[in-house]
């Protein structure tokens, strides 16, 4: 089974978070060590796969059938055609009431 590629919006989020988090984790802290920048370092991409794995997947959308949705743009003109006018029908109740 192939794996799926990231979507764009998986590697923005996930791209602002490591980005972002690194520079509040290293000014908060205040580190200067290089052990201490390895670890916020690390912390930082793993809070970003985090959030890029949480981003909610598109979802494929179901085939549209033409039954389930209703006449085709080509299909009125020809269901206008088999219609009565509205006028015609009224008047035939029109005309049974008054007899």
């Amino acid at each position: 089974m192939a794996m799926p590629r990231p979507t764009v919006a998986q590697l923005v989020y996930g791209s602002c978070t490591v980005i972002l988090s690194t520079v509040a984790m290293l000014a908060l802290s205040q580190t200067s060590s290089g052990i201490g920048v390895a670890v916020i370092a690390l912390a930082a991409l793993a809070l970003g796969l985090l959030v890029a794995m949480t981003v909610p997947l598109p979802r494929p959308r179901p085939a549209r059938s033409t039954a389930a949705t209703g006449p085709t743009p080509a299909e009125p003109a020809r269901l206008s055609e088999r219609r009565r006018p509205v006028g015609a029908s009224a008047e035939s109740v029109r005309g049974r009431a008054a007899s």
